[in-house]
């Protein structure tokens, strides 16, 4: 018999949501290659407020091997099919950026080119007229899609959420999958005096872990990829404003339906959220501390909140950015450890979620980190946070309000190159640019520019050639089959109930 393959020491810091989804998805999909230790303190609390998420997460769940009935009760989760945005583009105006897309692709023509073609001859409806997931939600109604190519498998799903629910579950899934767990407060860094590498974490009751690798899930505190490795924080603040958040979870109004979408409201300093879960009503205000302060964005939220408050609003600080790289040396930053951006798209979770699913994919063999492994997994984790940076900033910058000093800052401000571009694909001829690989592809930028209602210069003059009546016709009948198949769906509450076991027993 040969001899046994060692295993590489892997060591979470940090226990709250990323700490425990890296630690249970390194456990279970890597269990032959590694050991993984957790070591977390209860005396430290986790960031979390009621959370929204986006489809990958599914693929999260489903690859770990999870029952999405056993997840959904666990977690209080409710389905989402998108995000209604509310007074963003406009004050009165709203669109909603659906998980799934609008129209199909005819003779290699984009659905929004023809769209843009029938409304400049007065022949279309709005844009979401012509999603299902769109009109799902705005009439509250869900069922899971088909798979397939018909009209039912044009959507997708994520979840909304308790997240301090969910880092608990992954915890009691991370250790049925071998993840051991350690109690304790981190007081000191041993590191190889040579290579700078982190060797072990001393716990302040003497304990000493070693590790050959160290995932640094210990939140904003940032302790090793941060504080060791002192690696630079590249800071955003100046194109995402908001850094603060004020949350104030409340019951459901009575009698108003369930929503199967997150609702996203712009406010004169930034916007405010309404998540709703099984047993709760997630509201919260997320703001720029430059234009006001903690105290009224407390009150704002008390005064908008619509349900009885369940607590006092408790205020989150952040700072939006990423640190400079992601891996350096034998740490790797998980989560907010590594980068933080506003939650107007529900991208937290989904960064953490990358960042554990590219280090799967680069983990070192034996323990040996190559680093020409260490600098794809940085330019991987770069590439995906400055999309999603560009993204959440055209939703701020793509606005005609001149209401408050805030809007007047993100409207006139000078945005990224990257973004620059994209704008001005966009503009000159309805362009999305293309990539393979990431999120939010061509139907999420489409939503948001025209749900901002950034309408480009020109399009695909293609679409200008069938005959007009041919075309309104075939859109007709799309939204014809989109209202017939809304109709048929049962409500979203009624959906959910249907299953018991997808039920939290006190929601």
């Amino acid at each position: 018999m040969g001899e046994a393959r060692k295993k590489v020491r892997v060591v979470v810091l940090g226990g709250g949501t990323a700490g425990w989804m890296t630690a249970a998805g390194l456990g279970k999909l890597l269990s032959r290659d590694v050991s993984v230790t957790l070591v977390e303190s209860e005396d430290i609390g986790i960031v979390g407020v009621g959370e929204a998420t986006l489809p990958h997460i599914r693929a999260f769940v489903q690859r770990l091997g999870i029952p999405e009935a056993e997840f959904m009760r666990a977690t209080h989760a409710t389905y989402k099919l998108g995000i209604d945005f509310r007074d963003f583009g406009r004050i009165g105006e709203s669109y909603i950026h659906p998980f799934g897309s609008f129209g199909e692709e005819l003779a290699g023509v984009g659905f929004h080119h023809w769209w843009l073609q029938m409304r400049a001859t007065g022949k279309a409806e709005d844009l979401g007229s012509y999603s299902l997931a769109v009109q799902m939600a705005r009439a509250n109604r869900f069922r899971t899609p088909d798979e397939g190519a018909g009209l039912t498998s044009t959507f997708g799903y994520a979840y909304q959420f308790d997240a301090t629910l969910f880092g608990p579950f992954m915890r009691e899934f991370g250790k049925a999958n071998g993840v051991t767990r350690v109690e304790g407060r981190v007081t000191e860094v041993e590191r190889d005096g040579e290579s700078g590498d982190v060797t072990a974490l001393l716990l302040e009751d003497g304990r000493r872990l070693e590790g050959d690798l160290f995932v640094d899930c210990s939140g904003f505190r940032s302790l090793l990829l941060g504080g060791e490795m002192a690696e630079d924080w590249e800071d955003w603040t100046h194109w995402l404003p908001c850094d603060r958040a004020a949350a104030m979870p409340c019951e459901h109004v009575p009698g108003e339906p369930l929503r199967p979408y997150t609702t996203a409201t712009a406010m004169p300093a930034g916007w405010r959220w309404q998540i709703p879960l099984q047993h709760r009503m997630g509201n919260g205000y997320v703001f720029s501390s430059a234009h006001i302060s903690e105290d009224e964005a407390c009150e704002t939220i008390r005064s908008a909140a619509e349900g009885a408050p369940l607590q006092e609003p408790r205020v989150l600080r952040f700072r939006p950015g990423r640190r400079k790289r992601s891996w350096s040396g034998n740490v790797v930053g998980v989560g907010l450890a590594s980068g933080f951006l506003e939650p107007l798209e529900s991208t937290s979770i989904y960064l953490a979620q990358m960042a554990i699913t590219y280090l799967i994919e680069l983990f070192p063999e034996d323990g040996q980190i190559d680093p020409r492994d260490r600098d794809e997994f940085n330019r991987l984790v770069d590439l995906e946070y400055d999309r999603i940076r560009d993204f959440l900033i055209l939703h701020y910058h793509a606005t005609t309000r001149e209401d408050s000093k805030f809007w007047n800052h993100v409207r006139t401000m000078t945005v990224p190159d990257s973004l620059a571009g994209k704008m001005e694909l966009w503009n000159r001829a309805g362009r999305i640019e293309k990539y393979s690989d990431g999120l939010f592809y061509d139907a999420s930028w489409i939503a948001v520019y025209l749900g901002q209602g950034i309408v480009p210069k020109r399009h695909d003059a293609r679409a200008a050639l069938p005959d007009p009546e041919r075309v309104a016709a075939a859109m007709k009948t799309l939204r014809g089959a989109i209202e017939n198949e809304v109709s048929s769906l049962p409500m979203h509450a009624n959906y959910l109930q249907d299953d018991a076991s997808r039920l939290a027993e006190n929601a």
